[in-house]
């Protein structure tokens, strides 16, 4: 057996290094020299790293979980990309979809998650408790049968002002230039007039004026109120578009925003709380926060759940799309688990020409505080009728890839378009070329991250990570490899940014899943225990016999439960 290489880095808080040691008097470890001027002569990674071709199709087999007392369980489709194509052309970003009429079936759900679905996301605008309670129990079950660990995130509806839904088995309607509709705070039923919608808020008919502007989901239709009929408004359309069930509504006039009754009411209504008591209770692993104007609302749902459901796991993603979060940006990503930056609902509340300016913000300071960021809405959005996207649509893709966001998200194009594989493809190959575009042109530099960590213990972990991370990427590692048992040091690895992908094992499956939407993150389910040395054996033996890994690969290992950086070459 060949040889098998270790290294332990002490650390102090100038992050400087210090002379190495030996891990173990054991006969399988041997000291290497590796100061900073004898880098450049370690051996190379292997060929198998600097491929990156299109993942190709896959018919996942019948699965049956390991038993992770024994055995190690991975994403089917992420270990089949490994295995064909290599660690570097393991994709980096993340992809949320929105699961609607378009892809709520099993066969559907399968097909998007060989393409490259990380998480499964339900919208409770639309459908019923028991229509997402399906959903939700065909993604569960196709991770039990196909090996997967695709997430479910539960998006609230808010308490913004909204239009209610278009009819029985009505998807979407087109409104033209110069056309007269009705919005009504009066409840249409089955027997909708011809051009009439529901207005979700009883004040709606009073509190606009004659030539107000109404904006229709963030901009895809504009109309302006040419008449007042008691609960009726008449509005004549300004920009043809299309028209969604519960789509959002905000109100413009003289060139400003209207928000004062949008202010009175609660972040989190009625509906949403009793939906965020179905979504706990069926095991969604998040739960994103719609018009989040400040952290205190952040707390008290966190503070309802950790009461109420003390033993579930669940994060909370504070969804930025309203003018009223942007001065309380850091509060409220510090209270939260996560950010999305919801680009429709945001551009129509401050002017486009600062959303890309909002967006660079919210992601460069999701990093820098260690909060996974999610860019949404309008991705794609042309491609809810058309097979390709537009060259300015791929450009915008490029730069929130670029921008090393964690996950892009998919709204209409995965839940009601009419190509949500093709939209998906077009997210995993644009991110794919991205992330090497990247890689290839960055020389990853020294790694300036502010301090987040609150404690000593939690500084060290951090100091511990920006290490790790930092000699990956100048010993040109394969792999990370970090034994983390609720996800933290993986989260602070993933912070970084490292050049190769990082392989985080953890006994829990919940945390499995959550991992599952954070940048370079690969989740392995794995039991290990207090004795690294075994735990390593044992991985690299279970991973060796899945092709996953090969005899030679660099690897640079942390864990929760040593404060230490090994660096071992696989035996």
């Amino acid at each position: 057996m060949a040889q098998q290489a270790a290294l332990i880095y002490s650390l102090t808080p100038s992050r400087t290094f210090h002379k190495p040691y030996l891990l173990s008097s054991s006969p399988r470890f041997v000291r290497i020299s590796a100061v900073q001027s004898d880098i450049k002569s370690l051996p190379q990674r292997n060929s198998l790293s600097h491929n990156v071709t299109q993942l190709k199709e896959l018919t996942l087999p019948s699965y049956e979980s390991e038993d992770t007392t024994t055995g190690i369980d991975v994403d089917a489709v992420t270990e089949a990309e490994l295995k064909e194509n290599g660690y570097r052309s393991t994709r980096r970003t993340k992809i949320v979809c929105t699961i609607g009429p378009a892809t709520c079936e099993a066969g559907m759900l399968e097909a998007m998650a060989v393409a490259g679905m990380n998480v499964a996301r339900i919208n409770m605008c639309h459908g019923n408790h028991e229509w997402h309670r399906a959903v939700i129990k065909r993604v569960r079950r196709l991770n039990e049968e196909k090996g997967l660990a695709v997430a479910v995130m539960m998006d609230t509806e808010g308490s913004e002002i909204h239009m209610g839904d278009l009819g029985d088995g009505v998807v979407s309607e087109k409104a033209e230039e110069g056309e007269i509709w009705t919005f009504s705070v009066r409840a249409c039923g089955s027997e909708r007039p011809e051009r009439t919608i529901s207005v979700s808020y009883d004040g709606f008919a009073e509190d606009v004026r004659l030539g107000d502007e109404l904006v229709v989901d963030g901009g895809m239709a504009r109309f302006e109120v040419v008449e007042k009929i008691g609960p009726d408004v008449k509005c004549q359309c300004t920009d043809p578009g299309l028209l969604l069930p519960r789509a959002n509504l905000t109100l413009w006039r003289n060139g400003s925003l209207v928000q004062e009754r949008n202010a009175m009411l609660p972040t989190i209504s009625s509906k949403d709380w009793r939906d965020i008591d179905f979504g706990i209770a069926e095991g969604v692993d998040f739960i994103a926060v719609s018009f989040v104007r400040s952290a205190e609302v952040i707390h008290q749902l966190k503070s309802y759940i950790n009461s109420r459901y003390y033993n579930k796991d669940v994060a909370v993603i504070a969804k930025i799309e309203s003018v009223d979060s942007l001065g309380n940006l850091e509060e409220i990503i510090k209270a939260a688990d996560g950010a999305m930056v919801a680009r429709g609902d945001l551009g129509a509340q401050i002017p486009l020409d600062k959303v890309p300016s909002v967006q660079n913000t919210v992601v460069q300071l999701c990093r820098q505080l260690n909060k996974p960021v999610i860019v949404a809405s309008q991705l794609l959005e042309s491609m809810i009728e058309y097979p390709t996207p537009t060259r300015a649509e791929v450009s915008d893709v490029s730069e929130a890839v670029r921008q090393q966001a964690d996950a892009l998200m998919l709204s209409g194009e995965s839940a009601m378009g009419q190509y949500p594989q093709k939209a998906l493809s077009v997210l995993r190959n644009v991110s794919l070329r991205i992330e090497r575009w990247w890689r290839e042109d960055n020389d990853h530099g020294t790694i300036n991250l502010p301090h987040i960590a609150t404690s000593s213990s939690d500084r060290i972990s951090e100091e511990i990570c920006n290490s790790a991370a930092m000699m990956a990427n100048k010993l040109e590692a394969d792999a990370l490899f970090v034994y983390t048992k609720a996800g933290e040091m993986a989260s602070l690895l993933s912070r970084c940014r490292p050049d190769c992908p990082i392989f985080a094992f953890t006994p829990s499956t919940s945390a499995r899943r959550r991992l599952n939407l954070q940048w370079g993150l690969i989740p392995f389910c794995l039991n290990f225990s207090d004795d690294m040395e075994s735990n390593l054996n044992r991985t690299f033996s279970l991973l060796k016999s899945r092709g996953i890994i090969e005899t030679g690969d660099l690897i640079v290992v942390v864990s929760d439960m040593f404060q230490s950086i090994q660096v071992i070459k696989v035996p």
